[in-house]
């Protein structure tokens, strides 16, 4: 997604980090300091997606994750959000929306709003190729979330 020479240039910067033995929660000070909190519910969907690398999130990755998520500001209704965003079980499409599975018609269209306005790809204009294309796949999945239910309860 980033290309190898920025990824070799992030790698080593991440290698000096490990260096300097750098607490997690001193770094994610550092990038909540700096980034909006579109990016950094940006970064944690990245996170996801690496542990997912392997076809398989393990319990001690999506702890390291909730921690570093905590560090960055990121509440537990974002963090389920997008986590939900990298299982297939049937609840995951209401949690990717943030709501019960006993919402009502109408909490669940407030609800795709209130993801839409959240995570658009617009908001992160500006920000290079490798984060919008990371966006647009956030935000295909809270569609597909919606359509999932939608069509679930027979919803046109």
């Amino acid at each position: 997604m980033y290309g190898k020479e920025r990824a070799n240039k992030a790698f080593q910067l991440f290698k000096g980090v490990l260096k300097k033995q750098v607490s997690a929660r001193q770094v994610c000070i550092q990038i909540r300091q700096h980034m909006p909190h579109s990016s950094r519910l940006q970064l944690v969907h990245f996170l996801f997606g690496i542990a997912k690398a392997d076809e398989h999130v393990s319990e001690i990755e999506v702890d390291e994750i909730r921690k570093i998520a905590g560090y960055l500001y990121i509440n537990q209704y974002d963090f389920e959000s997008i986590k939900a965003m990298f299982y297939s079980s049937s609840d995951s499409a209401y949690k990717i929306l943030e709501i019960e599975t006993s919402a009502s018609d109408s909490e669940l269209k407030t609800a795709y709003r209130k993801m839409v306005k959240k995570y658009h790809p617009d908001k992160l204009i500006g920000l290079g190729d490798e984060h919008l294309k990371g966006a647009k796949e956030k935000f295909q999945k809270i569609q597909a979330a919606y359509e999932t239910i939608k069509n679930e309860r027979g919803l046109s």
